[in-house]
């Protein structure tokens, strides 16, 4: 959990809130209300361990809904089996925001204007290239998202070192945004981002299994430079 510096967040709450009231219905008399998003803050404020009660035993596949949207794993949004490396993948957006001061993915929804699966995934896609056919294969939500066929692309357009590969062709009707992990950082230069990068793209991978460990991570070089 990220504290709330920008207290302009829940200015606009409670402003969004008397504005356009959040549904709510009454039951054995007890009000239950609608969720409302925060909007996105201008600053982060300090890192807080918690929701130790949400832990899951790693052990067993999963494929329910988990982590917090903008943290939120390939394999977690398609609802494919997930484990261990959802974790992985969760450090790695967090890591971007603390040490850039900024997101990475945010998934707002161009036309409902608030957070959507399909909105994160295109961002994913801006970012890392499309994702390997046999990974969408796996996904009970892939239909919503990609066709059945893909398609065969060089690795210019995957972003990734692959000399050829079979991926999804992405049909949700969102714009996916030109984006790459090099001309998103911002603070480094030279071989220290290019470290940096590689750091990165060890936990931010489509396939679960293409992630580093935790333990690789530690004897990361970048960590250790």
């Amino acid at each position: 959990m990220i504290s709330i510096e920008d207290n302009s967040i829940l200015e606009r709450f409670v402003q969004d809130e008397m504005e356009d009231p959040t549904p709510r219905k009454h039951i054995d008399g007890y009000t239950i209300y609608a969720s409302r998003i925060f909007r996105q803050p201008k600053t982060f404020g300090d890192a807080v361990i918690s929701d130790l009660g949400e832990a899951e035993d790693g052990k067993l596949q999963r494929h329910h809904n988990a982590q917090p949207n903008w943290y939120r794993s390939p394999e977690v949004m398609l609802k494919a089996d997930w484990s261990y490396p959802a974790d992985i993948w969760n450090v790695g957006a967090m890591i971007w925001d603390l040490f850039e001061g900024k997101g990475m993915f945010f998934g707002d929804d161009p036309e409902f204007k608030v957070y959507s699966t399909r909105a994160h995934l295109a961002e994913i896609i801006g970012m890392l290239g499309p994702p390997p056919l046999d990974l969408l294969k796996r996904g009970r939500r892939v239909d919503e998202f990609f066709d059945e066929k893909g398609i065969s692309t060089p690795s210019t357009v995957l972003k990734v070192a692959y000399p050829k590969f079979d991926v999804g062709n992405f049909i949700a009707e969102v714009a996916v945004p030109d984006n790459s992990l090099e001309g998103s950082e911002e603070r480094l230069e030279g071989d220290n981002k290019k470290a940096f990068l590689e750091f990165m793209r060890s936990m931010l991978q489509w396939r679960p299994e293409d992630r580093k460990t935790a333990k690789d991570l530690l004897q990361d070089p970048w960590l250790n430079s």
